[in-house]
C-alpha cells in the first residue's frame, strides 16, 4: 500500500502523470498539519516564501507542508484523495475532479489578467489566424485552464477540438516540443507564457482576452474543511493580505517572484503588470464565479469532455456567518 509520504513524493513536480489510488486517506478532526499543493505562481508562491501561513496558523499549533506541482489536474487528484488539504488551480481542473467524485470543495477565488493565457506559434509559422490551426498539432495539458482556452479559441476560429491534433503535454514537455518545432501551437498560461513570449522566435496567435474570463480557484479537501472551517477562513484571509501587500509593492514583488520561479525579473514584471492583473483579488467564493464555473461545466459536458453533468454548487463552501 502506498503511504502518505510516498504519495506526496510521487505527486511532486517530477511525477505529474501519476494517478492516485481510489482509497481516500482519513484525517483527524483537529488538524495539526496543513498540507498545501502549490505551483510557482500567484499569491500562494509569495505566501510560501514569506512563511505567512506558517505564522498565521502557529497559534493553533498547526504546521504547514508544501508539495509542488506543474499543473492543476494532478494537484486536485491529490486533494480529492486526501493527500493534500488545500491548493489552487485554474477553472477546468475542478470539473474533472468533481466528475471523478473527488472529496473537495471550492473555498475561494482569485482573478487575473485574461492576457495571462494565450495560444503561441513560432514566429515563422504559416499559421496566421485561429482558423489556420485546422489539422495542426496543438499542445495543452488536458483538464487544465489551457484546455478551456484552446476549446474556446478554436470555436472563435470556426473550429472544434476534432479539427486539430490535440496533444496532452505538461508545460515543461510542451515548452520543449514547442522550441524544437515538434508541435505547431501551444495553449499555455503564465509564467510559462511570459518565458516563451520573451523568445523573439515566438509569436502570440491569440490571448484569452475576449475568449475566456480569468477565474482561478482555491479548493480544499472536503473532510478537512468540515472539521477545520476556521483554518480555511484564516488561510483565505491571510492570502488576501499577502496579495494586497504584493500588489501595492510591485517592484518588491517582481524581485521576490523572480527568485521563487527562477524567471528573469523583466519577464516576471510582464506577468505581474498585464492588463487586469491583480494579486490582491483574493476572496471567498462569489456568485459570479459560481455562475461562470457552472457555465463552463455545462459546456464541457455538452462537448463530451467532462463525462457527466455537474452541479457546481454541490461542492461550493461558504463560511458560516459568525
Amino acid at each position: 500500500m502506498i503511504s502518505r509520504r510516498q504519495t506526496l513524493g510521487l505527486l511532486g513536480a517530477t511525477a505529474v502523470a501519476f494517478a492516485l489510488p481510489s482509497v481516500r486517506q482519513s484525517r483527524a478532526a483537529a488538524a495539526t498539519t496543513f498540507r498545501i499543493g502549490w505551483q510557482k505562481n500567484s499569491v500562494l508562491a509569495l505566501a510560501k516564501r514569506q512563511g505567512a501561513l506558517e505564522k498565521r496558523l502557529s497559534d493553533r499549533g498547526i504546521s504547514v507542508e508544501w508539495s509542488e506541482f506543474t499543473s492543476g489536474p494532478p494537484l486536485l487528484e491529490a486533494l480529492g484523495a486526501g493527500a493534500l488539504d488545500f491548493g489552487a488551480t485554474g477553472d477546468v481542473p475542478p470539473l474533472f475532479a468533481q466528475a471523478a467524485n473527488g472529496n473537495l470543495l471550492y473555498v475561494g477565488i482569485y482573478t487575473g489578467s485574461p492576457e495571462s493565457s494565450a495560444i503561441l506559434v513560432r514566429k515563422d509559422s504559416p499559421i496566421q489566424t485561429l482558423a489556420d490551426l485546422k489539422g495542426k498539432k496543438v499542445a495543452f495539458k488536458r483538464g487544465s485552464s489551457a484546455h478551456n482556452v484552446a476549446v474556446k479559441a478554436l470555436r472563435k476560429g470556426g473550429l472544434t477540438i476534432s479539427d486539430i491534433q490535440p496533444l496532452d503535454l505538461t508545460p515543461p514537455d510542451a515548452a520543449a516540443a514547442f522550441k524544437t518545432g515538434a508541435i505547431d501551437a501551444w495553449s499555455i498560461w503564465d509564467p510559462y507564457l511570459a518565458i516563451a513570449e520573451a523568445d523573439p522566435d515566438t509569436r502570440i496567435l491569440a490571448t484569452a482576452r475576449g475568449i475566456v474570463d480569468s477565474f482561478s480557484y482555491f479548493l480544499a479537501n472536503g473532510d478537512f474543511t468540515k472539521d477545520n472551517p476556521q483554518v480555511i477562513i484564516d488561510v483565505i484571509d491571510e492570502l488576501a493580505k499577502v496579495g494586497a501587500a504584493a500588489q501595492s509593492d510591485l517592484d518588491g514583488t517582481v524581485k521576490a517572484m523572480s527568485e521563487i520561479t527562477g524567471v528573469p525579473a523583466e519577464v516576471t514584471r510582464v506577468v505581474l503588470t498585464r492588463p487586469g492583473a491583480n494579486l490582491g483579488g483574493v476572496s471567498t467564493i462569489t456568485d459570479s464565479a459560481i455562475t461562470y464555473q457552472q457555465g463552463l461545466a455545462d459546456e464541457f459536458y455538452n462537448l463530451g469532455i467532462v463525462p457527466k453533468k455537474l452541479n457546481v454548487t454541490d461542492i461550493v463552501w461558504r463560511p458560516k456567518a459568525s
